[in-house]
């Protein structure tokens, strides 16, 4: 009878780490979509070609050192090993309680589930310096990026190899990424941002903003639908276990306060869009929402469904004022992305304490400069050796002319753009 119900967690644990993990890779159609929503059509093929390209180098490099850096050097080139069956057969016997509270699943359906969150992190960074940067430096930055700055961070916090401790600050707290893996992605476009430069004709010499619309607003909607879904496997699926009351129970919780928060979100960016510029402003819609999910990532577990609506709120609050005060200081973001996930995700990592008792504000503080700061200077690094390399803009004619044609060949809306014949 022990060995069946071992064989149930172990099943049940296992399957469930599989299918939140299909949702979170579902997000990156969901940031392709976003993305290729609120960039000109004339970068709307670079800008997929960038998704997708992403998408498959993060997990080959995730494979080949990126979680064995992150969850143990020893198993170098994937650092995947399965559960000794035999062994944790005998210790679950031993025990009273059963493995209630333990995790107990497949080292290859963990390793699924971890490389779909690099992706997420490596897809940030996409929105962020879209059309305008070459296609090459930009993947030649996804492989370092996945293979070694995101799972040195990640080796620091989840990976129990904890920086902390050397300052006596051991209780940092991100349960599935508001800072890990979303303010991480943010740091890096950061860099990449300050480096590339604004588009031309985003900001006159007169310090005026020049508003640049992206093309296919449906899809940008469709776009952030697809990540608020795949956001229940990201946040869900970091319970790491389904196959007792409890955590059953917490799964629950998580998945009503991602969708409470993200529901805060998109209604307070509204009506703050509505009282700054009159109008119902969908983008800011759009980024609210997004915005109100990466301000619960960081504990969705403990809030109730009411404090999860306010946090989701106070982050679409935040996010309008974020982009307009990154548009003064002239930092040029197609998508929103840096403030969406890097201001907001750092306003995630502050909110943990307030509904988590095992949380304090100085760790959480310590923990988000470590991140940034260890993103940031090794990005900025990684993308001026790449500039120095082969260069990390496009020029100025074939940033005119769209850079579908120049780094791609293929434009996404011929029809619209060409007579007919």
């Amino acid at each position: 009878m022990e060995n069946n119900v071992f064989h149930l967690q172990y099943a049940m644990d296992t399957f469930y780490f599989l299918v939140c993990g299909a949702l979170v890779m579902w997000m990156a159609a969901g940031f392709a979509m976003l993305e290729a929503g609120l960039v000109r059509a004339k970068n709307t093929t670079e800008i997929l070609t960038k998704n997708i390209a992403l998408f498959a180098i993060s997990c080959i490099m995730y494979l080949v050192s990126g979680y064995a850096i992150m969850y143990g050097g020893e198993y170098f080139l994937t650092g995947i090993q399965d559960v000794d069956v035999a062994a944790t057969l005998g210790d679950f016997a031993a025990r009273e309680d059963g493995f209630e509270g333990g995790s107990i699943y497949s080292g290859a359906s963990d390793f699924f589930f971890q490389v779909v969150f690099v992706a997420t992190a490596m897809s940030i960074v996409s929105g962020a310096v879209a059309e305008r940067m070459k296609l090459w430096a930009f993947l030649a930055f996804a492989v370092v990026m996945t293979g070694f700055i995101y799972p040195m961070e990640g080796s620091w916090t989840w990976g129990g190899n904890e920086v902390f401790g050397m300052f006596g600050l051991g209780d940092f707290s991100d349960f599935a990424g508001s800072g890990i893996v979303h303010m991480a992605g943010a740091a890096a476009a950061l860099a990449g941002v300050l480096l590339l430069g604004a588009r031309k004709g985003k900001y006159t010499a007169d310090g005026r903003v020049n508003a640049i619309p992206g093309c296919n607003l449906p899809m940008a909607t469709l776009g952030t639908f697809i990540l608020w879904m795949g956001w229940f496997g990201f946040n869900g699926g970091s319970v790491l276990k389904l196959g007792d009351i409890a955590n059953a129970n917490s799964v629950a919780m998580v998945f009503l306060n991602t969708n409470a928060a993200a529901a805060g979100g998109v209604v307070a960016a509204l009506i703050t869009a509505r009282i700054l510029f009159k109008k119902a402003d969908l983008t800011m819609a759009l980024n609210g929402a997004l915005a109100g999910l990466v301000a619960i990532t960081a504990e969705p577990s403990t809030p109730s469904a009411l404090e999860a609506t306010i946090f989701g709120a106070i982050g679409g609050v935040l996010v309008v004022f974020s982009i307009i005060g990154l548009d003064k200081l002239k930092i040029d973001d197609p998508v929103g992305a840096i403030s969406v996930h890097g201001v907001v995700g750092l306003l995630g990592l502050l909110l943990v304490p307030v509904t988590n008792d095992g949380a304090n504000f100085g760790d959480q503080i310590f923990g988000a400069i470590v991140i940034f700061v260890w993103v940031f200077a090794a990005s900025f690094i990684t993308w001026i050796i790449i500039k120095t390399v082969i260069g990390l803009r496009v020029t100025e004619e074939e940033e005119y002319e769209g850079v579908d044609i120049a780094e791609c060949g293929i434009e996404a809306y011929p029809e619209f753009t060409k007579s007919a014949k």
